[in-house]
């Protein structure tokens, strides 16, 4: 690994590193490489290159919202959420539920339906959108395992690869 290239496994421990750099100066003081591993049961962990995303996004508002202090880009957040203080974490996973129907989460919007408003997609939900949203417009990898190759785990629940079943032989049975 070079120099800079930090690995770090999940979506909280990026959340750490990018903690230690003041939010102005993320994209140059954010971590080189990512491995977003949370959601990673049946597909293999992420391996984000963030120095090179955020060469590509047009801000940090692209993918970080209104975390960072600055007004989001997305209309649908804008109705509420103006350019105000940094959060304490960008981490999506601090906003987007891993567990979106999880009893925790339904405890937590039933009390302050605001805050973890419906129309805010869980964990999964928020990467694909964002992730093949861009991916889609800019000419980038977008099949499942373009970014993340199916995990044994993932082969038994889909029937796939050495779960498949076996092929049929031909002819007729009677």
């Amino acid at each position: 690994m070079g120099g800079r290239t930090r690995k770090v496994l999940g979506v909280t421990a990026m959340a750490a590193l990018l903690s230690l750099a003041p939010h102005a100066g993320l994209a140059a003081g954010g971590p080189t490489t990512v491995e977003l591993g949370t959601l990673s049961r049946l597909f293999a962990p992420v391996p984000f290159d963030h120095a090179k995303h955020t060469g590509l996004a047009g801000s940090c508002a692209e993918c970080h919202h209104h975390t960072l202090g600055e007004a989001p880009v997305d209309p649908n957040c804008a109705r509420c959420h103006r350019a105000n203080q940094p959060a304490k974490s960008v981490a999506c996973r601090e906003c987007h539920p891993a567990e979106r129907f999880g009893a925790e989460y339904l405890a937590r919007l039933a009390a302050n339906p605001q805050l973890y408003h419906t129309g805010k997609p869980g964990l999964k939900g928020a990467y694909h959108q964002k992730c093949l949203g861009c991916h889609r417009a800019m000419g980038g990898p977008s099949g499942c395992e373009d970014c993340h190759p199916m995990t044994e785990k993932g082969e038994a629940f889909y029937h796939t690869g050495k779960y498949a079943p076996a092929p049929h032989k031909g002819g007729h049975e009677e």
